[in-house]
């Protein structure tokens, strides 16, 4: 469902996808702290569990980190004033069940025998139980159940002289997807795993160099685009400028995530040199092209699937409207203290625009089915408006994997689409039809002309169970209660 959506009512929060974190670091404003936040305000998206703020004002550095959203937190003055100093880093994180708290939210920080470290990091690391089993056996002590913690204790642990050498020692044990900024008293340092899976822009604001998740956090401050981090890339920025280290042996091609464009990034950013928002546009009109059906109007779930209807509309020569209406005002703590009020829960967020649908063949499209619950109760509201037919058109494949490289997804046997057809599906969520975009058209709408069996361009284990890199953890029936453990924790 929609990525603006992702303040849950009750019941419904097992029925999206969560990425689950945002990372921007700036180096080099007296105003750091405040530039930090206003960007994760606008990653706000990725992540609104919780946020933190490490800064380092020239001689110590300077923690917080809170529950909440950045606009009820970070915007207090009192917050801000305590945040000083020239550079700063900070992180929105979305927790997994049973992973929220403090001691879970980023920043991570830590006094090294060499000085400050924080750490933030976006997506996964798919060996960090083992390494975490490695590192307790030789005396670390964990205060978390994130995986990110992991680099933390890696870089303290390295044998290497200075703190570039032991940043690189440490991100080259470890494994997955993941995008790290992290900050010492004299660096900012930013890195990208080998297949670039997850996200990591570089941006420039008078001077002073900042690394973020997506360029929406470089618009909002009026920062200019320099670049995207290479995968396998580390950035380094000092008071002398911007170095560039390679620390992996790259021996494959990038695995970049294709559901940034289908649904976490934010329409506005620039992805991988790609307008999302025209992306989307793009994956609409590849599924009208696709799956035609003889309709009337075309009609978004908003606000997840409202450029791909767009296209679809426009592909398919039929009128676009807004026939389902959005209440933008709805809070995640909105109280549902009976079961006749509680099943009213998605008409507290949609609502059917009867005028425009009544008498209508409706398609309804939208960028995913997760567990189909949503969507149940979405058609049910389009057919008591009034529509004749409801078709349903979904803007990618169906998703039959879960994901392990930083997003949080139901585990395989609770996803619909891995555990009936197609024509189960419809039948379960009540459409006259029910058609999902292609592998091979997702794959054409961002600009390839098909997807390479033999060597995806893009990392599409959702849809295919193909995953990029090694499952270490999962894989190892030592970790089985272990890793339920870290993705409790989430990030």
């Amino acid at each position: 469902m929609a990525l603006e959506d992702n303040l849950p009512l009750a019941g419904e929060a097992d029925d999206h996808f969560h990425d689950e974190c945002g990372v921007f670091g700036i180096f080099g404003r007296s105003d750091a702290a405040a530039i930090v936040t206003l960007g994760l305000h606008a990653l706000q998206h990725r992540g609104q569990e919780a946020a933190g703020i490490v800064s380092f004002d020239g001689t110590q550095f300077h923690v917080e980190r809170h529950i909440g959203l950045i606009g009820d937190t970070f915007t207090k003055q009192s917050v801000l004033d305590r945040l000083h100093g020239s550079r700063a880093i900070g992180h929105t994180r979305y927790a997994t069940t049973g992973g929220s708290g403090l001691r879970n939210v980023q920043p991570f920080f830590a006094e090294l025998s060499d000085g400050g470290l924080a750490v933030a990091h976006n997506g996964n690391i798919t060996n960090a139980m083992t390494v975490q089993r490695k590192l307790q056996k030789e005396g670390s002590i964990f205060s978390s159940t994130s995986d990110t913690e992991t680099v933390l204790h890696l870089v303290a642990t390295s044998k290497e002289q200075d703190i570039n050498a032991r940043f690189i020692d440490a991100v080259q044990q470890i494994e997955g997807a993941f995008s790290i900024v992290a900050l010492t008293s004299k660096k900012m340092i930013g890195c990208r795993d080998p297949l670039g899976i997850r996200p990591l822009v570089l941006g420039d604001l008078d001077g002073a160099y900042i690394l973020a998740s997506e360029t929406c956090a470089l618009d909002i401050i009026g920062a200019r685009f320099v670049r995207d981090v290479k995968p396998g890339e580390m950035i380094v920025v000092t008071e002398k400028g911007v170095e560039s280290h390679f620390p992996f042996e790259v021996k494959e091609k990038p695995r970049f995530c294709i559901f940034e464009y289908v649904y976490f990034a934010r329409p506005d950013s620039l992805v991988e040199g790609r307008n999302v928002y025209e992306v989307r546009k793009e994956i609409g009109a590849e599924l009208a092209r696709e799956m035609p059906v003889d309709a009337d109007i075309v009609v978004p779930v908003p606000d997840s699937g409202t450029p791909a209807a767009i296209g679809y509309a426009q592909a398919a020569n039929l009128p676009f409207e807004l026939g389902i209406i959005r209440n933008h005002y709805v809070g995640r703590t909105f109280i549902q203290p009976t079961d006749s009020i509680r099943h009213m829960g998605v008409k507290l967020k949609h609502n059917a625009n009867r005028l425009c649908i009544e008498g209508k063949r409706v398609v309804l499209v939208d960028d995913s089915i997760v567990r189909g619950t949503t969507s149940q109760k979405i058609v049910q509201m389009v057919r008591d408006a009034g529509a004749a037919e409801v078709h349903m058109r979904i803007a990618s494949p169906p998703t039959r994997s879960p994901c392990f490289y930083g997003v949080d997804t139901p585990e395989a046997s609770k996803l619909l689409a891995s555990r009936m057809s197609v024509e189960e599906m419809a039948d379960f969520i009540r459409v006259d039809s029910l058609a999902f975009l292609t592998i091979d058209g997702l794959y054409r709408a961002v600009g390839e002309a098909a997807r390479n069996a033999e060597q995806p361009q893009y990392c599409d284990a959702c849809f295919t169970k193909d995953y990029p890199t090694r499952l270490t953890d999962h894989d190892s029936t030592d970790n089985v209660r272990t890793l339920s453990l870290l993705a409790a924790g989430g990030q």
